[in-house]
């Protein structure tokens, strides 16, 4: 099928022997070595991830949530391997979309290139935001005494999306007419009312839009625009930045850590954990931006696969420590807040680290929007280039040598909408679409190293014979599941999950509230706060962890229709589950058929776990962004390609 056309190696590096096959196409300018994709890693890793998302999933794994960021390494680590080895084939930009063009062919290139599209928009857009949010709350720190300033507060208005802010004026409102104050709403709900009443307005139409959002975008992208050697000065810059602040927090945190708190290390069990894992994994989107840049390496077939490993590493390791301070500075559970470590330090006193935090947050933010803002217009470009996109995205500045029509697009794309829209609630989409990407680029290695063994590579992956390693690895994962998280796992394969505290609480009667009321008495001791509560049961089973909750629910010997939910609509949820578990039976049948090397393996199964835990909505969310993909390609890029000719 015509779909599946591929590009062939030869082609590829035919291209690259030339400097390019079309003259339009030559000049992108080569001054990346691996000290500045190491950075360039650090830069798109060390951001959202360290100064938010961390406090939530600490919350919900405890100190154990160190594994998880371990176990999102090496899957991150192993994917790298099969980035590395598909760079030293084929060291052009474009990354997992040229990648798979040569392994699977046009439709599945086009897929993964319109996957990265949304995994570096939307996830700059939400990044844009969060930065914003980080560069007011630091303006409002600024105090000069002397000139009579006590913080510098920008107008609500032009500080927030349009959607936030309407949504709650209309939510506040109506908590207003209901007898409610103002001043007793939260603060957001505040923020939000405030700048819908006070913004200006043309006619009926209220003028609110993010305008430091749209402040940052335009600098990032100007700089992008400019030149790859100014972005990566800039880029060195603040990585030596945020990673001297990074070591500082830690230096001081250490000295406040009390490891009592590190106990119970795993309080929610390995559920727990696990739910942390979109929060984790989107902490280590970008490092793979770095292979867009391949063109612009002095030697890419040597330093990408050195940057990204090394980039992998070193945060790796900056992330544990980070994760173990935090949840020895304070307890676990009191970590789910949008800022932890300013809060963290804040609960101890120590609010002259609030300034460095929030500096450091600034710097960070704005390294992730400038590796993510570099990486989309090259990925447009190489699809120009194949004649999928328009080819005016392939336009090279005859000055500054960047993709110039392209990196402009991407201004716009990521500048409207964080004006105007909030999109950080779809973030976990940008987790996905690189997990997929991760996926088929193990795969693709896989299809290579068998399709393409006798092509010459620079780099290739350490083989080991997986033939019967894997397979016994699978079965010990299952049997340690079995073991350690056997509730789930039963749960899972007889489709039903355990209802929430209050679900079961509101069905019960009198006589069985009070049998349950007792026998909570006999599992843990009741607080005198609970015991004089008008719902003490509620309240009890409500203080209770994931872990003590599930023993406790399952040892009051209530019936099942009682405490589980089952049926279609808890199945719908355990579907990308049962999508991992049959692809690890075929990929364990396919090892022991064909040998294949196992590091690939591990890096396909690992990301393909990773998204099996994303939920379903993430699941059917990607599907959509798919099949408008498809329709798009349908239209224009199945006509248009070069291979059609």
């Amino acid at each position: 099928m015509k779909i599946f056309r591929k590009k062939t190696i030869a082609q590829i590096q035919a291209q690259v022997a030339k400097g390019e096959s079309e003259a339009e196409h030559t000049g992108l300018a080569k001054h990346l070595g691996v000290r500045d994709l190491t950075a360039f890693g650090i830069a798109a890793i060390i951001g959202a991830g360290i100064f938010s998302t961390i406090g939530n999933a600490s919350a919900s794994g405890g100190p154990a949530v160190i594994f998880l960021f371990i176990f999102t390494a090496l899957a991150c680590g192993f994917s790298a391997f099969a980035y590395a080895e598909f760079a030293s084939l084929v060291p052009v930009s474009g990354s997992a979309y040229t990648y798979s063009y040569v392994a699977f062919g046009e439709i599945m290139a086009w897929l993964i290139g319109w996957s990265l599209i949304m995994e570096y928009a939307i996830g700059n857009i939400a990044v844009a935001i969060s930065w914003s949010d980080y560069f007011t709350g630091l303006l409002s720190l600024i105090k000069i005494p002397a000139l009579g300033i006590n913080g510098i507060h920008l107008p609500a208005w032009s500080t927030m999306d349009y959607l936030t802010a309407s949504k709650g004026f209309t939510e506040a409102n109506s908590l207003i007419s209901n007898g409610a104050i103002l001043q007793s709403l939260t603060p957001n709900m505040q923020d939000a009312y405030n700048a819908y009443a006070l913004s200006p307005t043309i006619g009926s139409l209220h003028i609110i839009c993010d305008v430091p959002a749209l402040l940052i975008i335009f600098i990032i992208t100007a700089l992008v625009y400019r030149g790859i050697k100014e972005s990566k000065n800039v880029g060195n810059a603040m990585v030596i930045i945020k990673l001297a602040v990074v070591l500082l927090i830690i230096a001081v945190g250490v000295f406040y850590v009390d490891t009592t708190n590190w106990s119970p290390f795993a309080p929610n069990g390995v559920s727990g954990v696990l739910k942390g894992i979109s929060a984790v994994f989107f902490a280590y989107i970008g490092f793979d931006a770095i292979s867009t840049t391949a063109e612009e390496c002095k030697n890419p077939q040597r330093d990408l696969p050195r940057g990204m490993m090394y980039a992998i590493i070193i945060c790796t390791i900056l992330y544990v420590l980070i994760a173990l301070v935090l949840t020895g500075m304070v307890k676990y559970n009191e970590l789910a807040v949008g800022d932890p470590l300013a809060f963290v330090f804040e609960k101890l006193n120590l609010r002259w680290m609030s300034g460095i935090i929030a500096v450091s947050a600034v710097v960070a933010m704005a390294s992730v929007l400038l590796v993510f803002q570099l990486g989309q217009p090259r990925i447009w470009m190489s699809m120009s280039r194949d004649g999928l996109l328009p080819k005016a995205f392939s336009r090279i500045h005859p000055k500054y040598k960047t993709p110039s029509f392209a990196t402009i697009v991407t201004g716009f794309v990521v500048a409207v909408p964080a004006l105007f829209m909030n999109l950080t609630a779809v973030t976990d989409l940008c987790s996905i679409g690189t997990l997929f990407a991760f996926v088929l680029v193990c795969g693709g290695v896989l299809v290579l190293q068998k399709s393409h063994a006798h092509v010459e590579r620079k780099f290739k992956i350490p083989y080991f014979n997986s033939q019967y390693v894997f397979p016994v690895l699978l079965l010990i994962s299952f049997g340690l599941a079995l073991k350690f998280n056997s509730i789930s796992c039963t749960d899972f394969l007889h489709s039903r999950k355990l209802k929430d505290a209050e679900s079961i609480v509101t069905t019960l009667n009198v006589e069985q509230k009070a049998s349950l009321l007792i026998h909570a008495n006999d599992f843990g001791t009741i607080t005198s706060e609970i015991a004089t509560n008008n719902n003490p049961l509620l309240l009890y089973m409500l203080s209770l962890n994931n872990r003590d909750y599930e023993n406790f629910v399952l040892s009051a010997n209530l019936d099942m229709p009682v405490i589980y939910n089952s049926g279609i609509g808890v199945f719908k949820h355990n579907i990308p589950l049962w999508i991992f578990f049959i692809a690890s039976i075929m990929l364990a049948y396919l090892c022991y058929k064909h040998k294949l090397s196992l590091i690939p393996v591990l890096g396909l199964i690992s990301c393909l776990f990773m998204m099996s835990e994303m939920g379903i909505s993430n699941w059917i969310g990607f599907g959509i962004w798919l099949v408008v993909g498809l329709v798009i390609y349908a239209s224009y890029g199945y006509r248009k390609s070069k291979l059609s000719v």
